[in-house]
């Protein structure tokens, strides 16, 4: 899935301030490349993610996803390509503490409306291939970072999205995880055609993409 944004710009307002987030930047991805987004903490990474996977409404500017301008997109059909072509991945995994690994991957499934038989053998078969076969009926509280990263990476992938989008998926584990993690999102990349975009500090990550992007008070340099 292709994702071009032209003069994308993210205000945001603090009392009398107004913050400029994401600063009309024009930001193109090609199908099944592996991109990087990198700059620190507060430059604008988490808001541009959150704006080409829309969760999130440009104040100006716009986004197009497969040549579609998606500010003409309904709030159905919005939700439609969140839950059906991109697959999110963050930072604190977000999973249900009160589902176990198995549930939070099926979760996805039965939002599509997928039978409880294909919502059950997919998220098997989903956990198996992240390495979590033995850890299905464990709840998040009793797994570690590493492997709620992995349920995470799992539900992401659970209505086979075009595209994955993480953010800072390496920035709660220790190097050793990070390098699994790192392998795995490669791995999605590569063998199942996925198109990856990372937000990171992780020089790791950066090693491995196609593409390198950084931002810095908001503006973008490819």
């Amino acid at each position: 899935m292709k994702i071009k944004t032209v003069d994308l710009t993210r205000t945001y307002r603090v009392g009398p301030s107004k913050i400029i987030a994401v600063d009309k930047v024009n930001f193109e991805v090609d199908k099944v490349t592996f991109t990087a987004i990198v700059g620190p903490s507060g430059s604008g990474k988490s808001t541009l993610l959150n704006l080409i996977g829309l969760n999130d409404c440009p104040t100006s500017g716009k986004i197009f996803i497969e040549n579609t301008d998606t500010s003409l997109l309904s709030g159905r059909e919005r939700r439609k390509i969140r839950l059906f072509s991109i697959g999110f991945v963050f930072q604190t995994f977000n999973l249900l503490p009160t589902l176990n690994a198995l549930e939070n991957v099926e979760l996805p499934m039965s939002l599509a409306g997928k039978s409880q038989k294909e919502q059950r053998e997919k998220a098997v078969r989903l956990l198996e291939n992240v390495g979590l076969g033995d850890r299905l009926s464990h709840m998040p509280r009793e797994l570690s970072i590493g492997e709620m990263q992995r349920v995470a990476i799992a539900r992401a992938l659970a209505n086979d999205p075009e595209v994955i989008i993480a953010d800072e998926p390496t920035g709660e584990l220790d190097s050793k995880t990070a390098k699994e993690i790192i392998s795995l999102l490669f791995d999605i990349n590569r063998k199942l055609k996925t198109t990856v975009i990372v937000a990171t500090h992780d020089e790791k990550i950066v090693e491995v993409a196609d593409t390198l992007c950084t931002i810095g008070d908001g503006k973008l340099k490819v």
